[in-house]
């Protein structure tokens, strides 16, 4: 009688079933590590500018405070982006004729606002408050990575939904003293008793710090 099966049915209906079961984990995985990829998040983003601003120049070598041109940052929602004369106020005296300033003396000139690209760029539904966070210990390199080592600026964080929770779960390494808010050279630490000290100097409790609300209102 001839033989109805192959010899090899048996075990090529294992690894069928076996790839059945196991390829909505897999591609449950997949779609987890393209969600946390920086071709998702941006990380790394490096957006084209009108002019080159270098952090690094103007943090790092010049000592300029980041509050000289984010003005909102300690008051508002948002942070600003400086105006053009702000700019001018030292490039009417410095590297008055550099070809990459010509947008710049172009913008004062015609009154017109450059168009700076947005480098870290939130969704619409999410709520972010730079005052808020810098009124209880969040520092700006905290966010933003150190901006002071960056020729051109870049995503530095992933900015996804975990990473916020992460923080607003234990926020206490974040956390810096009143005086070093915008310092550049800042950490996170590990230290548990500072932690303590911090979160009760700015009143911070967890309690609610992971409720949807307090993001997407």
């Amino acid at each position: 009688m001839p033989q109805l099966f192959h010899p090899r049915a048996n075990t090529i209906a294992r690894v069928v079933v076996v790839c059945v079961l196991v390829s909505p984990f897999v591609a449950l995985g997949v779609h987890a590590a393209f969600m946390y990829s920086p071709y998702f998040t941006d990380q790394g983003n490096t957006p084209i500018q009108p002019v080159p601003f270098s952090h690094k120049h103007h943090v790092l070598e010049d000592g300029i405070d980041c509050r000289f041109c984010h003005t909102g940052v300690e008051t508002s929602m948002r942070a600003g982006v400086p105006p053009t004369h702000t700019c001018m106020e030292c490039h009417s005296q410095l590297y008055t004729h550099q070809k990459m300033l010509e947008p710049v003396r172009a913008s004062f000139a015609g009154d017109t606002p450059l168009r700076w690209q947005q480098v870290n760029r939130l969704p619409d539904y999410v709520y972010f408050d730079h005052a808020v966070h810098v009124k209880d210990g969040v520092g700006c390199t905290t966010c933003h990575g150190e901006v002071e080592e960056m020729p051109l600026m870049r995503q530095a964080k992933p900015l996804t939904m975990h990473w916020c929770i992460d923080c607003h779960r234990a926020p206490g390494p974040n956390l810096r003293p009143p005086d070093e808010i915008f310092a550049t050279h800042w950490r996170p630490h590990n230290n548990k008793e500072e932690s303590r000290l911090l979160m009760d100097h700015y009143g911070v409790k967890t309690t609610h710090l992971t409720d949807c609300s307090t993001c997407h209102r």
